[in-house]
């Protein structure tokens, strides 16, 4: 076969399987027939971050067929990505779900509320893989612009500790919700407990147990999470 050829039957090739993907994703959704066009649409997309220009493909975005929604009251704005394997549950009493315009949830992520608990994540915000965010008593907020690296863990309640009781049949407590600012950035492996509001823009080192409050701008590291400089100081070094 000549280079031409080559390169004639390469150009015909892409631009079928475009087509092919931009039909089924016109038709994708989370009806079931919804969800076989998800799949179709997929059969020639790569994999992983790079399905993320599907969501833009549809209004009501792309919820790969592999995820599970198992959620009766979820909200999702406009162009919303969800990866594979991701599960969005709703226990008894759980509130809502809402997820913000152009917000990406990647693969095997697990979202969960229940016992009066709710979750919502601000417009193109981004969790990455292998997270857990679990709304129960009280409320998860994630701002707008929000960065959440892989393998971070939410959680809004706690369980009760008191001695005489074995610990799994003692009642869930909390010390308030869950708020991170806009633009705030939770580096690999960072957990948030309960009653904790990240500020506006602030950066939380990989590893990290937050269990008090982090100030907008600040940088925050440790077990537990201490502020140990602010953003404009880093900003004035750079400058110096």
């Amino acid at each position: 076969m000549s280079v031409y050829l080559r390169r004639g039957y390469r150009r015909a090739y892409r631009v079928l399987t475009s087509r092919w993907t931009r039909f089924w994703m016109r038709r994708a959704g989370l009806s079931r027939l919804g969800r076989i066009a998800t799949r179709l649409a997929t059969w020639f997309a790569p994999p992983h971050k790079a399905r993320l220009f599907l969501a833009d493909m549809n209004p009501q975005g792309y919820v790969a067929a592999t995820a599970t929604i198992y959620h009766s009251d979820l909200h999702l704005g406009a162009n919303v990505f969800v990866g594979d394997r991701v599960i969005i549950f709703r226990r008894e009493n759980g509130g809502p779900v809402g997820l913000g315009d152009g917000v990406a949830i990647l693969r095997d992520t697990i979202i969960e509320t229940g016992y009066g608990g709710s979750l919502t994540i601000g417009a193109h915000s981004s969790i990455h893989p292998r997270c857990q965010l679990n709304a129960y008593q009280e409320s998860i907020q994630i701002g707008c612009g929000v960065m959440i690296a892989p393998n971070c863990a939410l959680y809004s309640y706690d369980h009760g500790i008191a001695p005489g009781q074995i610990v799994r049949r003692q009642p869930l407590r909390s010390k308030g919700g869950i708020v991170i600012g806009n633009d705030a950035w939770l580096g690999t492996g960072v957990i948030v407990l309960d009653g904790v509001r990240i500020g506006q823009g602030a950066v939380i080192g990989a590893g990290s147990v937050v269990t008090q409050d982090v100030p907008d701008g600040a940088v925050a590291v440790g077990v537990p999470a201490r502020v140990v400089r602010s953003r404009s100081d880093v900003d004035c070094e750079q400058h110096e």
